[in-house]
């Protein structure tokens, strides 16, 4: 399942899995001026090489090696011949069969192992000028594009939502902030996000720094509830009334165990 979107000089590309004409979960690709950011997963990458054969794609990125942004990747390159860039610490993973959890193989699959080159400090189309700002927090080797001169910035999924109420065992809430810090200190005046998701945040400053208050201010509250002796189970019903629905959904690898405990590795 394939939904296109056009704001200003970018192409949103949503992309999901389709089950019985419902989509499970959608994730979003961009295209502006012949860079395509991300290729979504393996069971969307038929559809999106026919939607790009129409176009002109001069380069790829990926923002990170997870599948749901790399699927498409072996197709894109075998039709269209053009070179995809990544992180140096994503590269291994794109070039090896990840191990996913059930729930991974059923909204994403498998993508086929590609590989990729390192990333530039900048990537140039006929018209612009991309930033790659390294992001981490959400996984080692995530990066951001920025477009300075346009107030663009294609951040994969180092911003989902303000208020996080569940994470990966591996994301990292501290280095996390310092990467949306990162953003707003290489940002203009104006910023306009680019999830993976598929929002596209137009006060994008706003956001970010929302959600820093957001996880800072949970930081003070849950290293407090710590040292009056409550354990990380104790804070999460104490937080949220128990933990997240996405932990049974994702067997156990989506929790606000996991976020209550790296707020409180925090430094």
């Amino acid at each position: 399942m394939i939904e296109i979107r056009e704001f200003e000089q970018v192409i949103q590309i949503r992309l999901s899995r389709e089950l019985d004409g419902n989509a499970l979960y959608w994730v979003a690709a961009y295209l502006v001026d012949g860079l395509l950011i991300d290729t979504g997963c393996s069971y969307t990458s038929g559809e999106l090489a026919s939607y790009l054969s129409t176009k002109n794609i001069s380069r790829v990125v990926n923002t990170h090696f997870h599948e749901d942004h790399v699927g498409g990747n072996k197709d894109i390159m075998t039709k269209f011949g053009v070179d995809i860039y990544a992180h140096p610490d994503s590269i291994p993973f794109i070039a090896r069969t990840p191990m996913l959890y059930p729930y991974q193989e059923v909204v994403w699959g498998h993508p086929e192992p590609t590989d990729v080159k390192p990333i530039p400090e900048i990537i140039t189309t006929d018209k612009y000028s991309f930033r790659v700002i390294e992001t981490p927090g959400h996984c080692a080797g995530h990066v951001a594009l920025m477009e300075l001169s346009k107030g663009w910035c294609f951040s994969g999924d180092i911003f989902a939502r303000e208020n996080i109420k569940c994470i990966r065992p591996e994301e990292d809430i501290g280095k996390l902030i310092s990467s949306m810090r990162r953003i707003l200190a290489t940002a203009g005046g104006r910023l306009v996000l680019f999830t993976s998701v598929g929002k596209i945040v137009e006060d994008g400053r706003r956001a970010l720094s929302s959600c820093i208050d957001y996880l800072t201010d949970m930081a003070g509250k849950v290293k407090k509830m710590a040292l009056d002796n409550h354990s990380v189970d104790e804070i999460v019903n104490m937080l949220f009334g128990g933990e997240h629905p996405f932990f049974n959904l994702t067997d156990g690898q989506y929790t606000s165990h996991n976020l209550i405990r790296s707020l409180l590795e925090m430094k």
